[in-house]
């Protein structure tokens, strides 16, 4: 039987068989990563729900179709408006431009559908704040919603929050976060969606940047509170790609305007006090996926780097100052978050398990009616930081969060 989202089974005590019926909207890069671990949780975990692969929406039928057959999907949609609309689908997994977030989601919502949607939130504050509202109302009929920060999932990052929590690192003084990329160093690499404003947001900061944020909230347990950024443009046009690129945005001859960031660099006050310095930028030449943490405290420290992601840097400033030193904790024992339902102790796990963790935690909280994290509202406090930097840029001021 298939758990509706107004059904017992979608709440809690759900019955072993019972099955979660998903629709995805999109099927580019995150829907394939979004397919692969629909497909692949219910295999290695034990879960309440049975995720089942019931649609995929997108515009283009033949493109769609063969995305489905490629990637696991029962059936097809040329609309995300029927895919909402339709009575099978218990939760929408929203994998399309920012630009589309705020009417998907809130008509999925309204419509009685638990939600997962990509980050950044959306493309502005107020669109993140309409869609907050709107969880906030469904979650009173017990609709379910999650944004997808899926690095949270990476079981060293997981532990590094455990570590903190614990207080291992005592007061926190110190955050430092990075994403660095290349993959648009080189100034004929064509325009994308992801290059433009009126559908990406942002550049670097929303698309990249928005990770190492929730990622330095999340493992301190602190809120950002005030910044001072600076957003930079190195190539200002680049060639248009062509109609049967595959690229998604403006296509045709010639170059385009590019109308976001390429680089952003900005300060950081913390709540607690800690002080955070932020950079993401896709100029990172030979940087493929580098994202990395540092948090310094008064008892210690931890260090992460994703481009090493199954390892976690710890330094424990209370031992022997003879033999101190950071500590490098290769994360693959059972005792580790996630890592027991994978392989033996050593045998490392990748990007896509980041995801998969994503989906076992989310449909464990929809069987339990419990709201799953990040919420919608810890992605609209990331849209509000994004947010405050861009106009910090442009007036070369601080600007404090909004609670």
């Amino acid at each position: 039987m298939t758990a509706t989202p107004d059904s017992p089974g979608a709440r809690a005590g759900t019955a072993p068989d019972a099955e979660l019926s998903v629709g995805m909207v999109g099927y580019a890069f995150m829907g394939a990563a979004h397919s692969q671990a629909w497909r692949t949780a219910p295999r290695f975990f034990d879960l309440p729900l049975r995720p089942r692969m019931s649609a995929v929406a997108g515009r283009d039928p033949q493109g769609v179709k063969a995305a489905a057959d490629r990637l696991g999907w029962d059936s097809v949609e040329t609309s995300w408006q029927a895919l909402v609309a339709r009575d099978d689908i218990d939760l929408v997994d929203v994998c399309t431009p920012g630009h589309t977030h705020a009417e998907i989601v809130i008509a999925a919502l309204e419509a009685g559908k638990h939600v997962l949607c990509e980050k950044p939130l959306a493309n502005s504050v107020e669109e993140a704040e309409a869609m907050t509202r709107a969880a906030e109302r469904a979650a009173a009929s017990g609709v379910r919603s999650m944004v997808g920060f899926t690095y949270r999932r990476v079981p060293a990052i997981s532990l590094a929050r455990q570590l903190i929590a614990e207080g291992r690192l005592g007061t926190i003084h110190h955050v430092r976060g990075q994403y660095l990329q290349d993959w648009i160093v080189d100034p004929d690499a064509p325009l994308s969606w992801r290059l433009e404003k009126d559908k990406a947001g942002s550049g670097s900061l929303g698309d990249i940047g928005a990770h190492v944020i929730d990622i330095a909230q999340f493992i301190t347990g602190d809120t950002i509170t005030r910044v001072s950024g600076r957003l930079r443009t190195f190539v200002d046009e680049r060639p248009l790609p062509s109609e049967h690129s595959g690229l998604s945005g403006t296509a045709g001859s010639g170059r385009g305007k590019v109308t976001v960031d390429d680089a952003a660099t900005f300060l950081a006050d913390f709540g607690s006090g800690a002080m955070g310095v932020f950079e993401a930028t896709r100029f990172a030449s030979g940087r493929k996926n580098a994202i990395r943490i540092e948090v310094n405290g008064s008892l210690g420290s931890i260090a992460f780097d994703f481009e090493d992601m199954n390892v976690l840097h710890f330094f424990d400033g209370t031992e022997d100052a003879r033999t101190a030193g950071f500590r490098r904790i290769l994360v693959t024992e059972p005792q580790h978050p996630y890592v027991g339902a994978w392989w033996p102790a050593g045998h490392v796990i990748g990007y896509e398990h980041g995801f998969i963790h994503q989906v076992v935690d989310l449909v464990r909280d929809i069987a339990a009616g419990s709201d799953p994290t990040p919420t919608f509202a810890d992605g609209l406090q990331v849209q509000r930081v994004l947010a405050a930097v861009e106009t910090s840029s442009d007036t070369n001021s601080w600007q404090e969060i909004p609670t």
